[in-house]
């Protein structure tokens, strides 16, 4: 009998996917995981994008990568020593350009308004920074997710396997909930992994993949993607290996070379 992972069947609820998706929006043009990266990838004409989120000390949901605050925005310290009232307090705009200055961090809640109101699809990363609970992370957010968008516009990825073991604990069912392992660089039993979680894709550093482990990845039943690429002949070379999509801070840069 073969251990071979079996291909989902293509369904109402598979993901469609586009070829470059939005990195923290458009971020090369507005300030990253912001509603104006959003409006602003929305307007280039993107899709997916692709967002993160994590918990602030009071428990708020909000977009954001670092564990800090430092590097965008005007302030100092840590999320998780931060409540809604003292974050929302922060300017996260005018360190990328006068132009966003007032931007102010956007909660998981009005990034969903907006998701929805542009007719987005997301790729949502949940982050796990040193000393957070990944599963106080995902009892939080999942039910707010799958309460606002359908299973098709929707992927969940994470490095933490702690976190992807209880997203897909909560969702048995991988048609319901489309689960990405995120790698820095894939290790040797990617597809027993994958195969375990009964992940839809796999998100890899392009600058730690090999051609080898591409062209593998690609004939899986699990969709490729690559972070994050921003050179065009890089994305063209991807292509040619099967990778299915491209996250990117400028998608538009990487299709004007198709």
């Amino acid at each position: 009998m073969s251990n071979a992972p079996v291909p989902l069947a293509e369904t109402e609820s598979t993901p469609v996917l586009t070829t470059t998706m939005a990195h923290r929006g458009l971020s090369a043009k507005a300030p990253e995981n912001t509603l104006s990266a959003v409006r602003a990838a929305h307007a280039a004409g993107a899709r997916w994008i692709e967002l993160d989120v994590q918990l602030l000390g009071d428990g708020t949901p909000i977009i954001w990568h670092d564990s800090g605050v430092r590097r965008c925005s005007n302030g100092r310290g840590k999320l998780r020593d931060l409540d809604i009232v003292r974050a929302k307090q922060l300017d996260v705009g005018n360190w990328f350009a006068s132009a966003f200055a007032g931007e102010r961090m956007a909660t998981l809640d009005e990034m969903l308004a907006l998701v929805n109101e542009l007719n987005l699809s997301l790729n949502l990363e949940l982050k796990v920074n040193p000393g957070r609970n990944a599963r106080e992370l995902v009892d939080v957010v999942l039910p707010k997710l799958m309460e606002t968008l359908p299973a098709q516009r929707l992927i969940l990825s994470s490095f933490s396997d702690a976190a992807l073991d209880t997203l897909r604990a909560r969702e048995p069912d991988p048609e319901k909930l489309h689960l990405a392992i995120l790698y820095k660089k894939p290790p040797r039993n990617w597809a027993e992994a994958a195969a375990r979680l009964s992940a839809y894709s796999l998100h890899v550093d392009w600058r730690r993949l090999n051609a080898r482990t591409a062209l593998a990845i690609a004939a899986s039943p699990y969709k490729l993607l690559c972070y994050t690429v921003n050179d065009s002949r890089v994305f063209q070379r991807l292509r040619a290996l099967g990778v299915d999509s491209a996250i990117s801070d400028d998608p538009g840069r990487l299709l004007s070379s198709l």
